[in-house]
């Protein structure tokens, strides 16, 4: 039992993790919703709270990365389902929430698509390979368009000596709603074009876990008779106690914690250890998504059709 419970917890927790993935979403809430059904009757309080912690985890994800249909359809049924099934008051009284404004969601969704039906030929999405649900890209808002910013601009100049024309004070709200919203544009720009941050050290409890071998001839046969510790550079004896990384190359404990203790890489292959900042740890996931929907754009094409590559 102890163990069912243990494997079911893990699976929620990787399940958790796949949610921000774009191309992993429905299916990862569609696994959700089975588990959901199937096993929380019977789970343990904190598998309970577990799966109360991941469905509004759901939430969150849908109300800050996601627009399309299909996800909050999807966040629904999850969502009118944990509803049915849990009893704590406050969860219960917090997914009704949810599904009010996920049911305000879809309704203005439809509304819009209705609006736009005409337009629809014109103005599609991108398709993913086995994947349906992609929102197009919304349009700039004017004040943002180069383009009205150029000719708001040259209105302006242009309006010098018709002071109270029609056309400039169009072009002056434009120039003043840009200004209005700089506190937006230029946060947005600076995270566009940030460096990436600088790498913290290893985290110290995932250091006092790699594993010490003990070098012997057989291993150094392996290695070669000129083997030697990549940071000392001293050759290899057999009877070294050796620390080996995740990526399986070894080096001298005393000559590696000094390396940790400013690096959170490997000093032969720059494989990366798990570090203990949650603002560097968060970056690399955005960033490892971001990869991942840049291989996805790869698939992509105009109009109903899938492209594999």
């Amino acid at each position: 039992m102890a163990s069912s419970e243990e494997g079911l917890r893990q699976q929620l927790e990787e399940l958790q993790k796949q949610l921000g993935k774009k191309q992993r979403f429905e299916d990862s809430v569609s696994i959700i919703n089975s588990l959901l059904r199937d096993r929380f009757q019977s789970a343990s309080p904190p598998l309970r709270n577990l799966f109360y912690t991941v469905v509004c985890r759901v939430a969150t994800i849908l109300k800050t990365r996601y627009t399309a249909p299909g996800f909050w359809l999807a966040g629904l049924r999850l969502f009118e389902l944990a509803e049915s099934l849990i009893s704590e008051p406050s969860q219960k009284q917090h997914l009704k929430v949810c599904i009010a404004q996920t049911k305000e969601h879809l309704y203005e969704v439809e509304n819009l698509t209705e609006d736009s039906r005409t337009n629809n030929q014109t103005n599609r999405g991108y398709l993913f390979e086995g994947h349906l649900t992609v929102d197009p890209e919304p349009p700039q808002p004017q004040w943002l368009q180069q383009s009205n910013l150029m000719h708001a601009v040259a209105s302006l100049v242009n309006a010098e000596s018709s002071r109270g024309s029609a056309e400039s004070e169009t072009a002056a709200s434009l120039l003043q709603d840009f200004m209005n919203n700089l506190d937006i544009v230029i946060p947005e720009l600076l995270e566009d074009n940030a460096a990436p941050p600088r790498a913290p050290p290893a985290s110290k409890a995932v250091v006092a876990k790699l594993p010490v071998i003990i070098l012997t001839d057989e291993i150094l046969s392996k290695l070669g008779h000129d083997a030697e510790c990549a940071i000392c550079k001293e050759n290899l004896v057999s009877g070294d106690k050796m620390q080996e990384l995740p990526c399986k190359h070894t080096f001298h404990p005393p000559c590696l914690k000094p390396w940790l203790d400013e690096h959170n890489s490997c000093p032969i292959c720059r494989h990366e250890l798990q570090t203990d900042d949650h603002a560097y740890e968060n970056w690399k996931e955005r960033e490892k998504e971001a990869e991942e929907e840049r291989k996805g754009a790869a698939n992509a094409v105009r109009g109903g059709e899938y492209m594999y590559v």
